[in-house]
């Protein structure tokens, strides 16, 4: 009889939910990890009939029709990722270089590069420790590793040596993310900064050497 009284509630509360439809509902507590999403479905329970009743009448997407809506959201995905992180990448310049300029500190007659750990317990370092804060801060936020390397910098005509960022998101002409503004003071790809050349890119792994092309 027991039985009986709770398959009668069951039965009242699902012709209450379709007597009202089958609209959004907010979010309950989450499914036990136990949960099967995949098994037979039913169609005793009156939702197998809606649900059917909705298959029939959905638009299905046909043939080349499905490839270009995937190929156009696939681009938009795209380019909203792409947008995204250069933001990330020049709100992080931004900061950095704020940082510096209240507490930049030269190193003296020994040139010392700090690791990460002492950049953040002295507070006070020169570009070398500063661009830490960028090459480290651009990985913890998930950028490509690969594409994400510390670089030694001159500039042409008075030889000054600077310690920048470069993110290879086009792997032939890289952002440069500068620490202190010494090269520039925004995110700029490397081919906007003509006075200046990369030596040498290197990470806690490798390191290369920069080879400048000639110009004819």
């Amino acid at each position: 009889m027991a039985n009986t009284h709770l398959e009668r509630r069951i039965l009242l509360a699902t012709i209450a939910i379709l007597a009202v439809g089958t609209g959004c509902a907010s979010m309950g507590a989450p499914a036990p990890s136990s949960t099967q999403y995949f098994g037979a479905a039913r169609h005793d329970d009156g939702f197998g009939r809606k649900i059917s009743e909705w298959q029939q009448r959905a638009d299905v997407p046909q043939g080349t029709t499905v490839r270009a809506s995937v190929s156009a959201t696939n681009a938009n995905f795209a380019a909203f990722a792409t947008e995204r992180r250069q933001n990330i990448a020049r709100n992080l310049v931004a900061w950095t270089q704020k940082k510096a300029a209240t507490n930049y500190r030269e190193d003296g007659n020994v040139d010392h590069w700090a690791t990460l750990s002492e950049t953040l317990q002295r507070g006070q370092e020169d570009c070398d420790g500063f661009e830490l804060l960028i090459f480290n801060g651009l990985r913890q936020a998930g950028f490509d590793t690969s594409k994400v390397y510390r670089a030694i910098v001159v500039e042409g005509s008075t030889l000054q040596h600077h310690m920048v960022t470069l993110w290879f998101e086009d792997p032939s002409d890289p952002w440069v993310l500068d620490p202190t503004g010494a090269m520039t003071p925004t995110l700029v790809k490397m081919s906007d900064a003509p006075h200046w050349a990369a030596l040498r890119i290197f990470n806690e792994n490798t390191q290369h050497t920069v080879s400048q092309a000639r110009r004819s």
